[in-house]
């Protein structure tokens, strides 16, 4: 007896392009959401000074999430505060006219829970896209890889923030366990569906299941 071939194969395509959906709909969810939190609630001399709320860096840069600063700031010019000549003031120093480096810890949990929020969207993209439940872990994990590359080369420096592990891995977690829950819900959902059969339909069934019998006697 030749053997049967399994209906579920390796597609290459497939699986790259399942990845690059699911991390182009969280960063997506992200850009949707997070600028007018951050125009609203962030404070904003330190905001502008960072790029504003649409800057790439509050999603890219792990440091914004971390409450990091990301400028090193030099002391010869933050010690350089006024330019004085004739006795008139003529110039302003650094820490004078630009931010002065205070860190805005709204900021960082505005990130955080709009990176929740977004995993929580990741529930519905791994439902609709990826669907198997086997499948879940390995694609909720792929992400949060991808996103852990694309920080360190975006910031050029590797995480080192506790609390930026705890929420990346936390919000992870929760998409891990709902999706597959409701993936095998689905899937139990399907499984248990049966074609009714019309009484008629019935007699004939145990007709042939009884002259079966008989043959194989």
């Amino acid at each position: 007896m030749a053997p049967q071939k399994t209906s579920s194969s390796w597609d290459p395509l497939l699986l790259i392009s399942q990845i690059v959906s699911m991390q182009s709909l969280h960063y997506l969810t992200l850009a949707i959401i997070l600028p007018p939190l951050l125009s609203g609630f962030a404070e904003p001399t330190s905001l502008e000074y960072e790029g504003g709320a649409t800057s790439i860096g509050m999603i890219m840069d792990w440091r914004e999430m971390a409450g990091r600063p990301t400028v090193r700031m030099n002391d010869f010019w933050t010690n350089y505060r006024w330019a004085w000549s004739g006795g008139k003031k003529v110039g302003y120093g650094y820490d004078q006219i630009h931010w002065n480096g205070q860190i805005d810890p709204i900021r960082g949990w505005i990130i955080c829970l709009c990176w929740l929020i977004a995993c929580s969207a990741d529930i519905y993209y791994l439902y609709m896209i990826i669907r198997r439940p086997r499948l879940i872990l390995d694609f909720a994990l792929t992400l949060v890889f991808n996103h852990l590359v694309l920080t360190t080369y975006y910031s050029a420096s590797i995480p080192t923030s506790i609390f930026f592990y705890i929420i990346l891995f936390g919000g992870a977690a929760l998409t891990i366990v709902v999706a597959e829950q409701l993936c095998v819900k689905r899937e139990m959902r399907e499984g248990l569906k049966v074609n009714s059969v019309r009484p008629e339909e019935e007699d004939g069934l145990v007709d042939d299941m009884e002259l079966g019998n008989l043959r194989r006697d």
